[in-house]
């Protein structure tokens, strides 16, 4: 089980890698963006080194250079296997995107940012479900999550935002608004697909309070509270079930309360903040 689960992790990893290369080789390239995180750093690192000194510098060396610090980061705080399957990520990533061609599918900016964009959240959300990250910033965005519990790809946008203006400054304020977009809508595709640190609170109605808290303490490792009622409509004393889960688990954990109670009444409401101890499932 541990290398068929090592196997797919793997897999995931590297179609991640060579989505997110073709996307900077394809997208990125032809449209001169700079796609935010370590990657538009590299990028811009590249740009100032050929503008104004003249240096072809490798976009591997820079890349693998500016992940070296988060990666150590990660490797204390977050996990061993975790960052050794990001690092596999950043270096396979970093060669694909030296040695594959350019190719241009359309020069329209507005195409390339959009689309660009998304392809760019797909590839790290392709990462993210193997458990691991394609690097840079999002390694500080995970590390933060860890110990905060809260969502924080936005305040990566913002991070990413000044960045792209310095590079407003220095090459044209035009490539750097159109690459302000292609980041957006990565970060909008990371929100849809990206579920980890999102809450979701349940409320279960039920004649089998054993056996459905039995499916949330074995699917999510979360307690529930217990309350007892009156059904108002034929005065029968009812079961309530309140607990908080997050987004990832309540699917299959809402599956297994079907299994033991075909009967229940589910409530499934969104949740943006909880205070107090909320269990992660945490990285290997």
């Amino acid at each position: 089980m541990r290398k068929k689960n090592d196997f797919q992790r793997t897999i995931l990893v590297l179609l991640g890698a060579l989505l997110m290369a073709l996307n900077i080789k394809v997208f990125v390239r032809a449209g001169d963006m700079f796609p935010g995180g370590f990657t538009g750093l590299t990028i811009l690192i590249q740009r100032i080194a050929q503008e104004y000194f003249q240096l072809a510098l490798p976009y591997t060396l820079i890349n693998l250079l500016l992940n070296a610090v988060p990666a150590a980061i990660s490797f204390k705080f977050i996990g061993k296997r975790f960052t050794l399957y990001s690092c596999l990520m950043i270096v396979v990533t970093s060669v694909m995107t030296d040695i594959l061609p350019s190719m241009a599918v359309t020069s329209d900016p507005l195409l390339i940012s959009v689309f660009g964009g998304i392809i760019n959240g797909c590839a790290i959300c392709l990462c993210l479900s193997a458990n691991a990250t394609s690097g840079g910033t999002d390694f500080i965005a995970i590390f933060y999550s860890e110990r905060k519990g809260v969502d924080t790809w936005n305040y990566v946008l913002l991070g990413n935002v000044i960045m792209l203006a310095v590079a407003g400054v220095l090459f044209g304020w035009e490539k750097s608004l159109y690459s302000i977009i292609f980041q957006f809508a990565s970060t909008q595709v990371l929100h849809v697909l990206y579920k980890r640190y999102r809450k979701q609170t349940l409320l279960i109605i039920t004649d089998h309070p054993e056996e459905v808290y039995e499916v949330i303490r074995d699917n999510t490792h979360h307690d529930a509270t217990h309350f007892v009622g009156v059904g108002c409509y034929e005065c029968q004393e009812k079961h309530l079930l309140y607990s908080v889960v997050s987004a990832e688990e309540s699917g299959h954990t809402i599956e297994g309360i079907r299994a033991v109670d075909p009967k229940a009444f589910i409530n499934c409401i969104g949740t943006d903040r909880i205070t107090g101890r909320f269990y992660n499932s945490p990285h290997d």
